[in-house]
C-alpha cells in the first residue's frame, strides 16, 4: 500500500474512533451480524419482499436502535467504554417497545377499531424515551430537546402567545399519532430512510470498499497539486468528490482532512487556514448530488417530485459553491505568495485514470440510470453491482470486493445508516406536531409580517433561522427541521417550493462552519491542532462567497434547471450563471483583500457591493454590477501595476 493510501486508511479509522464505540469480543461480532442482517433486510424489502410500509419501518428502526446501542456508548466522550449491562437493557427495551406495536398494529386498527388502551400508551411512552436516548447518544441533545418542546407545544398550545396559539391536544391523542400511526415515528421520513437513503449509503460503502475514496484523493492531487496553493485546492476537489458518497461534513473532514491538512501545512499555509479550507470544502459535500447528505430523498418526498429533479437541481449550486471556494483559496495563495507541490510528489492524471479510473464507473452509472428515468432504488442497486464488478477491473488486488469485503461493506453501510435513520425517526415527532398544530403556517405568516413583506429581509431572517436551528445536526435531521419550520415562510412569500427548500437546506448545511457550533471546523481544528474558534471564523470567511448562491436561487430558480413549470431558457440560464460567477469572485476577493496586491477599504467595499448587486438577477442591477466590477478591476490593476513597478 502506498504512503498516501496508508494515510487515508488511518484517516478512515480515526473517523470511526471519533464517534463510535471501539467494540471487542462478542459485542463486536454481534454488532457486525446485526449490521449485515439490517443491510440484507433493506436490500430485500427494496426489491423482492413486498412488505407493508409500517411493518418495514418498525422492523428497520428496531434493528437500527439495537445496533445503535451496540455502537454508541452512554458517554460520547469515552468511545473506549465497554458494552455494559445498561446497554443490554437498552437493547431489550428497544426490541420490546418497537416489537409491541409491530405485533399489535393490526389488532389495534382492525380488531379494536383504532381504540387504544392503557398498555398501548405505556409502550408509546417507553418507545419515545428509548428513541430519545439513542438519539442523544448518536446525534446529541438538540433533537430530543426540540422534540420535547414540540410535544409540550402540542399539549399546551392554548397557553402560547396569540400568534402561535392553538387549542391544544391531549397526551393520549399525541401518543396515538406519534406511535400508533404512520404519521409519526414510523412515518414518511422513516420510509425514505429505510429504502432510498440506506440503499445509497450501502452504495457508498461498496464504492469505498472498492478503493474509490483513495482514487478521489489521488485524482485531486494529480489535477490541482501543482497549482498555486495546490494542496488547498486538492482539499476542495477531494471533499467535493467525497461528498458524492458521504453527506456528513464532520466525517468528510475526518477522513480527507487527515491527509489534506498536513499537506496544506507543508507548503506554508497557517494551521487554522488549512483546517478552515477542509471544513468549508467538506461542508459543501452536504449539497453535492447525488446524495446531498441523504436529504435529496427527503426533499423529493416533501415536494412530491421525482428524485432525479432534485439531483439535477443540485448540480449547478454545488459547482458554484466549490468554484467560489476555489476563488477564495486562490486569493489567499496569491496573497501569501504560495506555490504548488513539486511534480515529483504528484501522480499523473493519465496514470491514475489508467490504473484505477474504472472505479469512477459506478457514479457515472448511477447518474446515467437516473437520467434514463429509472427509480432511485434501481439506481442504488445498479451502483452497488457496478462497484463490485469494477473492483475487479483494476490491477490493485487489495481493492477487490471479496466475500469478506462484501459482508464488511454490508456491516459498514449499516453503521453509517444509524444517525440518518435515528434522525428520520425522531423528527417524525416534530413533523406530527407541525401537521397537527399548523405552526408552520403561523411561523411563515409572522416572518413575512415582521419583514414587512420585503423579500430580502425574509430571506435574511430565514437564513439566520436555518443556521441556528441546524447547529450540531446531521444533514438529514437539519433538513427536515428547517423544511417544516422555515421553508413555508419562503413559499408564502412567493418563492417557488423547490427554491425554498434548497435555500433552507443550503443554509442549514452552512451551520457546520458558522460559529459558535461549527462542528466541521472544530473537527478540522483538532486535526490541525489550531484554535477551534479562530478556525471556524476562517472557515466561515472562506465559505461566505458561496452564501450569495441561495439568494440568487430564491430570486431566480433557473439555476435549479427546474422543468416542472416549463422548458428552461438556456440563454437566461447562461447569463445568470455568468453573473453568479462574477458575484462570487467579487465577494471572494473582497473578503480575501487581494487581487494583484492588497486593496484599500474602498476597493473592498465596492467588490462586496458588486456581489450584492448581482444577487437579484434584475437586468438593470446586473448591468450596474458588471460595470462597477469592470471599473473597480481596472482601477485596481492600474494601481497595482504602479506598486509592482515601484517594488522592482
Amino acid at each position: 500500500m502506498s504512503e498516501n493510501n496508508q494515510q487515508y486508511a488511518a484517516a478512515e479509522e480515526a473517523e470511526m474512533d471519533m464517534t463510535q464505540r471501539r467494540l471487542e469480543g462478542w459485542p463486536a461480532k454481534a454488532a457486525a451480524v446485526i449490521g449485515i442482517i439490517l443491510s440484507i433486510f433493506v436490500l430485500l424489502t427494496s426489491s423482492y419482499l413486498n412488505m407493508q410500509g409500517f411493518y418495514r419501518n418498525t422492523i428497520f428502526i428496531g434493528l437500527i436502535m439495537v445496533l445503535g446501542f451496540f455502537i454508541y456508548p452512554f458517554n460520547k466522550k469515552k468511545p473506549g467504554q465497554k458494552f455494559s449491562y445498561l446497554d443490554i437493557g437498552m437493547v431489550v427495551l428497544s426490541v420490546i417497545s418497537v416489537g409491541y406495536i409491530t405485533l399489535n398494529y393490526t389488532n389495534l386498527h382492525v380488531d379494536r377499531m383504532s381504540q387504544a388502551n392503557t398498555i398501548d400508551y405505556i409502550f408509546a411512552v417507553l418507545c419515545i424515551l428509548v428513541l430519545f436516548e439513542i438519539t442523544r447518544r448518536a446525534i446529541g441533545w438538540f433533537i430530543p430537546i426540540l422534540s420535547v418542546l414540540a410535544m409540550v407545544y402540542a399539549i399546551y398550545g392554548a397557553y402560547f402567545p396569540i400568534d402561535f396559539a392553538h387549542s391544544g391536544f391531549s397526551l393520549e391523542r399525541l401518543l396515538y399519532r406519534v406511535y400508533m400511526t404512520s404519521n409519526g415515528i414510523f412515518g414518511s421520513t422513516l420510509s425514505i430512510a429505510s429504502t432510498y437513503i440506506v440503499l445509497f449509503i450501502l452504495f457508498g460503502a461498496f464504492l469505498s470498499a472498492s478503493g474509490a475514496s483513495r482514487l478521489f484523493n489521488d485524482l485531486a492531487l494529480a489535477i490541482a497539486g501543482q497549482r498555486r496553493g495546490g494542496p488547498a485546492q486538492v482539499a476542495v476537489i477531494t471533499s467535493a468528490l467525497t461528498g458524492t458518497l458521504n453527506g456528513s461534513a464532520v466525517a468528510n473532514v475526518a477522513t480527507t482532512g487527515a491527509f489534506t491538512i498536513p499537506l496544506m501545512k507543508s507548503i506554508g499555509l497557517k494551521r487554522r487556514f488549512a483546517a478552515g479550507v477542509e471544513a468549508a470544502a467538506s461542508t459543501g459535500g452536504m449539497i453535492m448530488p447525488p446524495i446531498m447528505g441523504a436529504a435529496a430523498f427527503i426533499m423529493a418526498g416533501f415536494l412530491g417530485v421525482p428524485y432525479t429533479t432534485i439531483v439535477i437541481a443540485g448540480i449547478v449550486p454545488a459547482l458554484l459553491y466549490y468554484i467560489a471556494l476555489i476563488f477564495a483559496v486562490d486569493t489567499e495563495a496569491k496573497k501569501q505568495g504560495l506555490k504548488g507541490l513539486s511534480r515529483d510528489n504528484i501522480p499523473e492524471v493519465k496514470k491514475v485514470l489508467m490504473e484505477r479510473g474504472a472505479l469512477l464507473l459506478p457514479i457515472l452509472v448511477v447518474f446515467a440510470v437516473l437520467l434514463a428515468g429509472k427509480t432511485a432504488i434501481f439506481a442504488g442497486f445498479a451502483g452497488i453491482i457496478t462497484s463490485i464488478i469494477t473492483s475487479y477491473l483494476t490491477k490493485d488486488r487489495s481493492n477487490r470486493i471479496t466475500i469478506s469485503r462484501f459482508f464488511g461493506a454490508l456491516s459498514d453501510g449499516a453503521r453509517g445508516s444509524i444517525q440518518v435513520a435515528i434522525a428520520c425517526a425522531v423528527v417524525g415527532i416534530i413533523i406530527a406536531v407541525v401537521s397537527m398544530s399548523g405552526v408552520g403556517s403561523m411561523l411563515a405568516y409572522n416572518v413575512i409580517d415582521i419583514a414587512g413583506g420585503n423579500i430580502f429581509l425574509v430571506l435574511v431572517m430565514v437564513m439566520a433561522t436555518c443556521i441556528i436551528l441546524s447547529f450540531g445536526l446531521p444533514s438529514t435531521a437539519l433538513y427536515i427541521v428547517v423544511a417544516v419550520t422555515a421553508a413555508p415562510a419562503l413559499v408564502e412569500a412567493g418563492i417557488s417550493p423547490l427554491a425554498a427548500h434548497f435555500f433552507v437546506f443550503y443554509f442549514g448545511a452552512m451551520s457546520n462552519v458558522t460559529p459558535p457550533v461549527a462542528l466541521a471546523a472544530y473537527t478540522g481544528a483538532g486535526i490541525a491542532n489550531s484554535n477551534p474558534m479562530q478556525t471556524s471564523w476562517t472557515a466561515l470567511r472562506l465559505a461566505l462567497p458561496g452564501f450569495i448562491i441561495p439568494f440568487i436561487i430564491a430570486y431566480d430558480p433557473i439555476l435549479l434547471l427546474d422543468t416542472t413549470e416549463g422548458p428552461v431558457n438556456y440563454w437566461r440560464f447562461a447569463i445568470v450563471v455568468a453573473t453568479a460567477l462574477v458575484g462570487v469572485y467579487a465577494l471572494a476577493v473582497g473578503m480575501g483583500n487581494f487581487v494583484r496586491t492588497r486593496m484599500n477599504m474602498v476597493e473592498r467595499i465596492l467588490f462586496v457591493a458588486v456581489a450584492f448587486l448581482l444577487i437579484t438577477t434584475d437586468p438593470m442591477l446586473d448591468l450596474v454590477g458588471i460595470v462597477l466590477f469592470i471599473g473597480v478591476m481596472t482601477v485596481h490593476y492600474v494601481k497595482s501595476k504602479r506598486v509592482v513597478e515601484a517594488q522592482n
